[in-house]
This record gives structure tokens, C-alpha cells and sequence, in this order.
């Protein structure tokens, strides 16, 4: 089973064959350190908002209620589904969510397994940096698990109210439009208070990147290399797949990263831009920043 850390999966409710969800659409208090909180917006009380897991071949009714102050709507990133569900409101039959309402996007699974993403596209330069994303996991049904499997969204927020190099408890407001971000999480939090992954000797591990934000992140492994083996939800014919220990995950894109866990010890993973792992210019490590810690 996909894990994500610090996000719970989104429960669905199986009724005439079709798997029903529902999304919020909401203004969340996002916690990215102890005491320090977000004014986000986010789906079901967090962002990223749950991840959705189904499986080739569902039918689906993802079911997205608005209560935000503006309309808003859901791209289902990489899906292959009808024009009226892609979500783009102003281009497309999609619909736009006024404030109060809701809408059913009603589709089925035509994609293979893989790692895709959901957002909102209305707005989008508020909407999306104001937190609204998730994760959408295609899995595959029969395969069992040779070791861990973890998705990991990386998103970046410009919080207003903190001067450089400070960082104080407190409730910041975000501005969305601004490029000078001053925080930069993994699953909604910032290091140290994201969650380490843990692994076992001998583990086949999977790392599902996703970025929804502005910046690429080069992600970086210690001490393992690890194989590239799907990109954007598409797999990696095994003979094309790259070894390597850093991958940039641009705005947009999704990579599936595989490793053998046969080095052990407490590995860091992060974004190796310099400002991006750090808690707004702060000097100890922080940001997106996350450890592979092995447990005996």
C-alpha cells in the first residue's frame, strides 16, 4: 500500500460498482513546524489534500464540494479522462465550483498504474500556491510489495508577517502571487518536522515524487543510487531506466524512484538548492527535507 506521510489516504464509499469520494474544498490551518501554521488552502483539513488511491479499470465519483470564498475546480493530472471532468473551467465544458456548490467528476480509469496529482485549474496562480493539491495513485492490483512505498508532494509557500532568518510561532497569511518563497515542505511540513521513512535491510524501497509548485527540486539521495522507473504515471521500459542519485522534479511532473536498501544508517533526502532546505534563511537544516532512517 502507497503510504503518505503526514497525509491520510481518502476513504471512498463502493456503491453500484463505482468508488465514491468526496473532496473539500476548504481554507485550512496547515501545521509546517510545531506551532507554526499556514492560513492555506487545502482539501479535507489538510495540504496536500488526501491522496486518492484506485486501481486500473474503476469507475469512479470524486465528489468536491466548494467552501471556499471563490469558485474553484480539479484537474486530474495525467489522466486520461472525458473533457467535460479535466477541470479547466475557462476553456473547456468543465464546470467552475461556485462558493456553496459542489460538483461530481465522474470518470473511469483508463491509465496504467502510476503516480499522478490533482489541483485545482481556476485561478491557478492563486489556487495552486495557496496549497490546493493532492496526490492520485493508480495502483497496480496484483503486485505485491517488495518493501516500502511512499508518496511525497513538494510544494513551496511565501508566509507574510516573518523578517529573514527569523522563525516564531504564530498564524502567517500567504501570498500566493509572490516568488519569494520563504518555506518548503514535503507532505505539508518542513524539516524537522516532516516524517523520516523508514526501511529495513534488504527492502526494495519506492519514493513517488510529485510537484505542484513553482520551482524544479533536485532530489537527492545519500548514500544509495537508485533507478528511475516511471515518469509522469508512464513506466520505464527496464532497459531505458537511468541510474542515478539526484532527479530535478519540475512544476508538473511525477517520478517514480527505486532503491535497494543495502547501506545502513539515517540518510538525508532533500531539495539540493541551498535556500530549500532551510526554515525561512534560517541556519539549521529544515525545509524539504526528510531522512531514510533503517530500523534493526
Amino acid at each position: 500500500m502507497v503510504i503518505t506521510p503526514n497525509v491520510p489516504n481518502l476513504p471512498y464509499q463502493l456503491l453500484d460498482g463505482i468508488k465514491h469520494f468526496e473532496l473539500i474544498a476548504e481554507p485550512v490551518q496547515q501545521e509546517i513546524l510545531p506551532g507554526v501554521f499556514l492560513q492555506a488552502w487545502g482539501y479535507n483539513g489538510t495540504t496536500p489534500g488526501p491522496t486518492i488511491l484506485v486501481c486500473p479499470g474503476d469507475w469512479v465519483n470524486i465528489r468536491v464540494y466548494n467552501r471556499l470564498p471563490v469558485a474553484t475546480s480539479v484537474h486530474w493530472h495525467g489522466l486520461d479522462i472525458p473533457n467535460v471532468m479535466d477541470g479547466v473551467p475557462e476553456v473547456e465544458p468543465s464546470p467552475r465550483i461556485e462558493p456553496g456548490c459542489y460538483f461530481d467528476y465522474r470518470f473511469r480509469i483508463v491509465n496504467p498504474p502510476g503516480t499522478h496529482m490533482y489541483h485545482a485549474h481556476y485561478q491557478t496562480v492563486r489556487q495552486e500556491m495557496m496549497g490546493l493539491s493532492g496526490g492520485l495513485i493508480i495502483l497496480e492490483p496484483t503486485q505485491s510489495p517488495a518493501g516500502p512505498d511512499y508518496f511525497m508532494m513538494l510544494h513551496e509557500f511565501h508566509a507574510n508577517g516573518l523578517d529573514k532568518g527569523i522563525v516564531r510561532p504564530g498564524s502567517y497569511s500567504l501570498d500566493p502571487i509572490s516568488d519569494m518563497f520563504n518555506f518548503f515542505t514535503i507532505n505539508g511540513r518542513c524539516y524537522p518536522y516532516t516524517s523520516p521513512l523508514p526501511v529495513a535491510s534488504g527492502d526494495q524501497v519506492k519514493l513517488r515524487l510529485a510537484n505542484v509548485g513553482m520551482n524544479a527540486h533536485p532530489m537527492h539521495l545519500h548514500g544509495h543510487q537508485f533507478i528511475i522507473s516511471a515518469s509522469d504515471g508512464n513506466t520505464i521500459a527496464p532497459c531505458n531506466r537511468l541510474t542515478k542519485n539526484t532527479i530535478p522534479v519540475a512544476s508538473g511532473e511525477t517520478f517514480d524512484i527505486e532503491f535497494t536498501a543495502n547501506n545502513p544508517g539515517i540518510w538525508p533526502f532533500h531539495c539540493h538548492i541551498p535556500h530549500h532546505v532551510a526554515n525561512n534563511f534560517t541556519d539549521p537544516t529544515g525545509g524539504m527535507f526528510t531522512t531514510v532512517i533503517y530500523q534493526r
